[in-house]
C-alpha cells in the first residue's frame, strides 16, 4: 500500500522522512492490522495564550481532595462544544500542557487541563521541584479528583455534556484510570499510558484509543493482557504503535524525546476520533 504525504509543501527530504515513517507505523485495531495516513502539521506553531479566537482562564472545581485547579480553554461565543479533560505528565501542569489545551479548543472544544497537585498549593514555576510532589499525593483520592472533572464538564453549561480524556505520560496512566472510574465518559485517548488492572478493565464504558511508542518497554509489557482484557470485555477500542519513536514524543518542549512524525500522526487521529465519538 503506497501511503504518501498530504502536505505538498514539505520539501523533498521530509517527504521521504515521512513516506518511511508511515510504511512503519502499524494500527493494530480490535486486532486486525492496519496502514493509515491522516494529515499532518496540524500545529505547526505553538498556540498563543492571548488568542483571539478563544477564552482562557485558570478556574477550580470541587474534587475528592478538595478544591482543583485547572486551566480551561474554549472556543469563544456563546455556542456549546463538547468537552475533553487534558492530563498531563509528572511535572504538573506546565505550559506545554496548557498549549495542547488551547490546540484542543481551537479544534472545538472546551479543554480542561486540571493540576493533580492542587491539594499541595498547585504546580511550582520549576518543574524538578514538581515530581518530588507527586509522591505526596494520595493517589486513590486523585483518581477521584479527575473523575470529578467528568462530572463538572457534563453539567457545564458551556458544554453539550459529551465529555471525553486524554494524557500523557502519567496522565496517559491516569485517563485509564478516568476511563474504570467514570462510567459516563464518553471517549477515552490515553498516550503511552500505564495500563489499568485487568480486572478493573470491564468497568470502562468509553471507546479507546491508545497511543504507544515502539521504544518504551516499560510500557509496551503491558499491552497484551491489557488488549486480552478489552477484547473479553468487548470494549470498543484502536492501538497504534509508533515505531521508532520513544515515550513522551508528544512533549515537544522536551527536544530529546519530541518526535513530530509521530506526535504529528497522533494528533490528527486523536481529533479525528474525538470528533467523533463526542459528536
Amino acid at each position: 500500500m503506497n501511503l504518501k504525504p498530504t502536505n505538498p509543501n514539505l520539501k523533498k527530504g521530509a517527504q521521504n522522512g515521512r513516506r518511511e515513517f508511515l510504511k512503519k507505523t502499524t494500527a493494530l485495531a480490535g486486532g486486525s492490522i492496519l496502514l493509515s495516513s491522516f494529515p499532518a502539521n496540524l500545529f505547526a506553531e505553538i498556540t498563543k495564550a492571548d488568542d483571539p479566537k478563544l477564552v482562557t482562564e485558570t478556574i477550580r472545581y470541587n474534587g475528592a481532595s478538595g478544591p482543583m485547579i485547572a486551566y480551561l480553554a474554549r472556543p469563544k461565543g456563546k455556542k456549546k462544544h463538547p468537552a475533553i479533560i487534558v492530563i498531563h505528565e509528572n511535572r504538573g501542569l506546565q505550559p506545554h500542557i496548557k498549549d495542547v489545551t488551547r490546540r484542543f479548543a481551537l479544534e472545538g472544544f472546551v479543554a480542561l487541563a486540571p493540576d493533580a497537585l492542587s491539594p499541595l498549593g498547585g504546580t511550582p514555576e520549576k518543574p524538578e521541584e514538581a515530581g518530588p510532589m507527586f509522591q505526596k499525593l494520595d493517589y486513590e483520592k486523585t483518581k477521584q479528583d479527575f473523575s470529578a472533572a467528568v462530572a463538572y464538564l457534563k453539567t457545564n453549561p458551556q458544554t453539550t455534556g459529551k465529555v471525553g480524556c486524554t494524557g500523557f505520560c502519567w496522565g496517559g496512566a491516569m485517563t485509564n484510570n478516568v476511563a474504570v472510574n467514570s462510567p459516563d465518559l464518553d471517549a477515552a485517548v490515553p498516550y503511552y499510558g500505564g495500563q489499568p488492572k485487568a480486572e478493573d478493565v470491564p468497568k470502562i464504558k468509553a471507546p479507546l484509543l491508545l497511543h504507544y511508542a515502539g521504544n518504551d518497554e516499560r510500557i509496551n509489557k503491558g499491552i497484551p493482557d491489557f488488549e486480552a482484557a478489552l477484547k473479553a470485555a468487548k470494549i470498543e477500542y484502536q492501538i497504534y504503535m509508533y515505531e521508532g519513536a520513544g515515550h513522551a514524543f508528544n512533549n515537544d518542549s522536551n527536544p530529546e524525546r519530541y518526535n513530530k512524525e509521530a506526535a504529528d500522526l497522533a494528533w490528527g487521529r486523536t481529533i479525528e476520533f474525538f470528533k467523533k465519538k463526542l459528536k
